[in-house]
Parts: C-alpha cells; sequence; structure tokens
C-alpha cells in the first residue's frame, strides 16, 4: 500500500512560513493599522463634537438627583432647552469649571422666587418641584421678579440652599450659547446607571 504523504508543512513552506516579511509588505501593514487608529480618532472627535460627551458632577449643588462624581452623558444634538432640563454649561466661574443645573426658566419668561415660604414662580404660577432638595430659601443678590433676557436661561441646583447659580450675579442668566448640551443618562456609578427623567 502507497504511503500517504504527511500533512503539514513542508519544509520549504516551513521556511517560507519563518522567512522575515519584505519591507514593502511590512510597511503596507503598518500603514493600514496607521490608517484604521486615524479613522477611529476621527469618528471618536465626531461624536463627542456633535453627538454626546461626558461629564463629571462636581460638588453638592445637584443634590439629591445627582451626587458629587456622578458621570453624565450629555448630548447638544438638534436639543431645545426646555424648563426642567439638567444641563451642563461652560459659563466663566469662580471655579472655572463647567456647571451642571436645572433650566428653571427660557428667554422672556418672568421668574420670582418667594424666600420665605421657599416658592418659585415662573410667569406667575408656582412650580411643582418634585425633584429638589430643600425650598428655595437660600437668597443671593439678583432682585426679583426678573424676566429672562432673550436667548439666555434661568438656572439653579437642585439643592436650593447648596448651589450657586442664577440667583447671583457671580453666575446670573446663562447665554444659551454657553450650553454643552442636555444631561440625558447617569452612567457611573453602575449602581445609579440609567435616565435622568421620569
Amino acid at each position: 500500500m502507497p504511503e500517504l504523504p504527511k500533512k503539514g508543512f513542508s519544509p520549504t513552506q516551513e521556511a517560507d512560513c519563518n522567512a522575515p516579511k519584505p519591507p514593502k509588505q511590512l510597511f503596507g501593514e503598518m500603514y493600514e493599522w496607521v490608517e484604521c487608529g486615524v479613522i477611529t480618532i476621527a469618528c471618536v472627535v465626531l461624536l463627542f463634537t456633535f453627538v454626546a460627551r461626558t461629564s463629571v458632577v462636581s460638588g453638592k449643588s445637584m443634590l439629591q438627583t445627582l451626587q458629587d462624581g456622578d458621570m453624565l452623558v450629555v448630548s447638544r444634538l438638534f436639543y431645545q432647552p426646555k424648563q426642567g432640563d439638567i444641563i451642563v454649561v461652560t459659563k466663566p466661574n469662580r471655579e472655572n469649571e463647567p456647571l451642571v443645573k436645572r433650566i428653571i426658566a427660557t428667554s422672556n419668561q418672568s421668574v420670582d422666587i418667594d424666600f420665605d415660604s421657599g416658592l418659585v414662580m415662573v410667569d406667575g404660577k408656582a412650580l411643582h418641584e418634585s425633584y429638589i432638595n430643600t425650598p428655595t430659601n437660600l437668597y443671593y443678590d439678583v432682585k426679583f421678579p426678573i424676566i429672562v433676557p432673550e436667548g439666555e436661561l434661568f438656572v439653579m441646583g437642585d439643592n436650593r440652599n447648596g448651589s450657586l447659580d442664577s440667583r447671583s450675579t457671580a453666575i446670573g442668566t446663562v447665554d444659551e450659547r454657553y450650553v454643552l448640551g442636555k444631561a440625558w443618562v447617569r452612567i457611573l456609578p453602575f449602581g445609579s446607571f440609567g435616565s435622568l427623567y421620569q
């Protein structure tokens, strides 16, 4: 019975596998890797510029809704500011960091606050604010009532007596151009992952 050929590589094939790749082939592979890396970086930049980005909550001004250190997904894509939205703004401030606040009123709305009762009124109607940590008793230096200027927003933190916000001239109303976007989802800590809106 004739002997069957052994499976595997012939000595010539094994030598070919172990032989160093020619410089042209090596350069081609390196070019493909570099091209893939550049495309990946470009996609990430476009994603975080036009679609979504992350932002970390700093401080306690949004208690109990958000905690210090929470990581949020923020997007400005097709976004139009609305009352009740949680937003991230980049308006220069004394901490020189992004601010996470809630929109209380938009362009041309009137805002008044009864600091004794803690009630916030927009266009003459008291807001139902189930999200606040404490009533709005802390007064800064803005005189009420005020009309929110065109193209600007009146914002406050949910921890009303522990938030520096539009009640103070240090922040004031926020130009919509400073808005990085609406905070949609909390992604960290994992135990609190989920939408910020019911």
